[in-house]
């Protein structure tokens, strides 16, 4: 069965609280509350993926002004290698193009080659760097997609 992609908003914080839980260390999980609070701001979609009733895997990002950023992207660890975070990452450049985005950023952090070639695979483009960005001293890439040029893959 095909995994879906469907829209959430805030009252699916305590579920993606639990997917950014799983997927990342204790230090790094998102809380539901700050979940909840990010998924009613302006701007802001979540989207999430399912098959069947099991939920995957999200992410959430911003468009505003011509331009989006991935906030977050989350897997649970036995659905990773599966493609859901390229169905992710996917669906949320199509969400972003279609509230106006012409260009998507994230920030990655630098040691994490599987992340980075699945963002480089969707013609991401490094743009910058923040050193010591994350709360163990790893620095992150800043990346850059063309929404323009990628809206047709």
């Amino acid at each position: 069965m095909t995994a879906l992609i469907k829209s959430v908003g805030a009252e699916a914080a305590p579920l993606l609280a639990e997917i950014h839980a799983e997927a990342f260390t204790f230090d790094e999980a998102w809380e539901q509350k700050a979940l909840a609070l990010m998924l009613g701001l302006p701007g802001h979609f979540g989207l999430l993926a399912i098959r069947g009733d099991q939920p995957l895997g999200f992410a959430i990002g911003r468009a505003q002004a011509g331009e989006a950023e991935i906030l977050t992207i989350a897997v649970r660890p036995g659905e990773r290698r599966r493609g859901i975070g390229r169905l992710l990452l996917r669906a949320l450049m199509a969400e972003a193009a279609r509230r106006g985005a012409a260009e998507l950023f994230l920030e990655v952090a630098e040691p994490n080659a599987i992340a980075r070639a699945l963002y480089m695979s969707l013609d991401a483009r490094e743009v910058g760097r923040r050193p010591r960005y994350y709360a163990d001293g790893t620095a992150a890439l800043i990346l850059r997609i063309d929404l323009t040029s990628t809206a047709e893959q």
